[in-house]
């Protein structure tokens, strides 16, 4: 179990993301071990730990990403507002609506810029032409792409450089409303001028959203999260607010990991 399953943070402070005696198996290895935690609402929660160790596996099971895979089978319970979205009815589909998903690398679609945006929309309904506009500026707007792009949203996205095109990637996520947005180290394949301006913009959506990175970069982790969680070999081995983690954690296994003695 985690040192701490509070992050610091105080009882008024509303909870949005829980895990319940969470374990997940892939055949029969074991790869998540009893988590439980709750992550706090328009905060960022970071996870580190060395390759392996599982946290990306635990960053999908908030929007069952793992269901996709082969032999995977998840006991315990994965609550969003409360409601176990393992739990008979849970729609996938909806459920990845309300939590969306930036990856390691940027992915656009073979697309424009504009029906990259355009996308999901589209895809849940959205067919008027004016309100399809709205949403796009909009959604670039909250990436801050808007004003690069706003000349060329007929081009291709693969015209546009790494980092933009991972904030076109942010920015088609947002474009279906989530409440949830999951980024799994949205920053590895970018240079330093990227990821600062990933990480600025983190710093502003967590405003409107709960965002949960996966990262190993250490100053990153430090710099953007409020809660950090620290896994090893499948389980959350430290879970507290990120100045503590950094600054004196409660279990050796995490201040050997953080002063680069493991991983």
């Amino acid at each position: 179990m985690p040192t701490n399953t509070n992050g610091g943070l105080t009882a008024t402070e509303r909870g949005k993301l829980e895990c319940r005696d969470l374990n997940l198996y892939y055949g029969k290895t074991q790869a998540l071990k009893r988590v439980s935690v709750c992550l706090q609402a328009c905060q960022i929660t970071a996870l580190i730990g060395p390759s392996g160790c599982g946290k990306s596996t635990f960053l999908r099971c908030f929007n069952r990403m793992n269901d996709l895979i082969d032999n995977v089978s998840v006991t315990g319970q994965v609550l969003i507002d409360g409601e176990d979205i393992y739990g008979r009815g849970t729609d996938p589909a909806l459920l990845r609506k309300r939590v969306g998903m930036v990856f390691q690398k940027p992915n656009p679609f073979p697309l424009s810029i504009y029906d990259n945006i355009a996308y999901g929309p589209r895809l849940h309904g959205t067919r008027d032409r004016g309100a399809l506009e709205e949403i796009v500026e909009k959604s670039l707007r909250g990436a801050a792409l808007w004003d690069e792009v706003k000349d060329t949203l007929r081009k291709s996205a693969f015209e546009l450089s790494g980092g933009q095109q991972q904030r076109l990637c942010i920015a088609r996520v947002l474009a279906v409303e989530p409440e949830v947005v999951l980024m799994d180290e949205p920053c590895s394949a970018l240079d330093p001028t990227a990821t600062y301006y990933i990480e600025e913009l983190m710093l502003q959506l967590k405003e409107s959203y709960t965002i949960v990175i996966v990262t190993h970069n250490m100053y990153q982790a430090s710099r953007v999260s409020r809660q950090t969680g620290f896994f090893l070999m499948g389980e959350l081995i430290e879970f507290a607010a990120t100045e503590q983690i950094f600054e004196n954690p409660s279990d050796p296994r995490t201040d050997d990991y953080i002063r680069g003695r493991f991983g």
